[in-house]
């Protein structure tokens, strides 16, 4: 006997790797290298699409508070991003492809794993089966899931370009993380002075655009963490400048003032030759990214490997067909997994399929699922799945205002957040 898990994103590794750890075999189904999503590129697994940063690395963060709960559960996916990270100051970031060919080669040599390559474009007939095609599955598919449970949502997410180290005009930038965190060569930082933003501004929300062919075109839900830079500039003059743009904790050290506004490029590979534009998602047209961000002074000449692209991502109305334990309510054997149940970000959807893993092997043994504490991040990520009392249920990220209140008020920011991630910890051990 087997459990199936559909797709080898992050979610699907990550189930079939919890799965397979328990000494149940696994059916891992993936449609690349046959057929790929027109967001991916690459024939690996776990590709990372808009950015190659997994968010905060310190514990007393709710990012990063994420990520330790998972490394304390087991997870492949943090294990592989941690040997494969990158210089990001205070985040933690990998190369992503060395990142997804690691992905790739443990859960191929798996010897309970067995990868079978093809579309999937139905349920299967036999066994516990997790459901971890993304937000990009396939039409056939998707319209399958739809049927089953009833509906889906959805909305637009987007990714930022990235250019190549060599074209970057050194003279007009800075290498620094904001108040020296993380190190000096962390980020690459293209300052502009006022005239040189407002002109550049002008540009961005005057420019062309990409038409989408999506049937809901008309309306999209765009999700807020992926907002194009286009449509955030359209908001204000200054709504750049206080978001990714923001030049508070650097400064210039050719005039040593805090330049006007800045652009951070983040390092996408260990041997520092391409850079991600940070927070500029896009959905222009391709020649205009180029035309308007060479307005900035450092990206004047800037070579793109790839363009910012939009594309439509899907989640179910998860509150009312699944548990905290990502299996259906009216079905114990079929789970899902991933950005499709409404969890929001790479980790926060690896942890999903940690979950729906470790929940299909206790199904496949007859055995009590594992459902974690309202007091750790993955607990109330998954609380927040099945429980979610919105009549809009939207995309939710890990963050600190989902877990129960602290015992006693704390005022400072810093103090509050360890006091948070200290319980969860405690109380992660301890339950486990």
């Amino acid at each position: 006997m087997f459990v199936n898990v559909l797709g080898a994103g992050l979610a699907g590794c990550e189930a079939s790797w919890q799965i397979a750890r328990r000494g149940i075999r696994v059916r891992l189904y993936e449609m690349k290298p046959m057929k790929k999503p027109p967001a991916h590129s690459s024939d690996d697994f776990c590709e990372l699409i808009c950015s190659n940063s997994l968010k905060a690395a310190r514990v007393e963060s709710a990012a990063g508070l994420l990520k330790e709960e998972m490394r304390r559960l087991g997870s492949l996916l943090m294990q592989c991003a941690d040997k494969c990270s990158v210089p990001a100051g205070g985040a933690l970031a990998v190369d992503r492809n060395a990142f997804s060919g690691m992905v790739t080669e443990k859960i191929k040599n798996h010897p309970d794993i067995e990868v079978i390559a093809g579309e999937v474009t139905d349920f299967p007939e036999n066994g516990i089966t997790v459901v971890a095609t993304g937000p990009l599955t396939s039409d056939a598919f998707a319209e399958k899931i739809i049927s089953r449970c009833g509906g889906s949502l959805h909305f637009f997410d987007a990714a930022a370009p990235i250019v190549t180290a060599e074209s970057i005009d050194m003279d007009c930038a800075f290498t620094a993380s904001r108040y020296d965190k993380g190190g000096d060569d962390a980020y690459i930082n293209c300052p502009m002075n006022k005239e040189e933003y407002e002109a550049f501004h002008a540009a961005l929300v005057s420019a062309e655009r990409a038409p989408r062919h999506d049937v809901d075109v008309m309306n999209p839900k765009v999700y807020e963490g992926c907002m194009p830079v286009e449509i955030l500039a359209g908001r204000g003059l200054d709504t750049l400048r206080f978001g990714p743009m923001k030049p508070v904790g650097l400064r210039d050290p050719r005039t040593g003032h805090r330049p006007w506004a800045v652009l951070q490029l983040r390092t996408e590979n260990s041997e520092k030759t391409l850079y991600n534009l940070v927070g500029f998602q896009t959905n222009l047209k391709y020649p205009e990214q180029k035309r308007v961000f060479g307005m900035i002074p450092a990206l004047k000449n800037a070579e793109y490997v790839r363009y910012g692209v939009m594309h439509r991502n899907t989640f179910l109305d998860s509150p009312k067909i699944l548990g905290a334990d990502f299996a259906m309510k009216d079905d114990p054997e079929l789970f899902f997994a991933g950005q499709m149940t409404g969890v929001e970000g790479y980790m926060e959807s690896a942890a999903s399929g940690l979950m729906a893993g470790i929940n299909a092997a206790a199904r496949y043994k007859s055995q009590p699922p594992l459902i974690l504490p309202q007091e750790t991040m993955i607990g109330a990520l998954s609380g927040y799945v099945a429980n979610c009392e919105s009549k809009d249920f939207q995309p939710m990220g890990a963050n600190l205002g989902i877990l129960p209140p602290l015992a006693g008020h704390i005022r400072d920011k810093r103090e509050r957040a360890a006091a948070y991630a200290k319980r969860s910890l405690e109380i992660l051990e301890s339950y486990i």
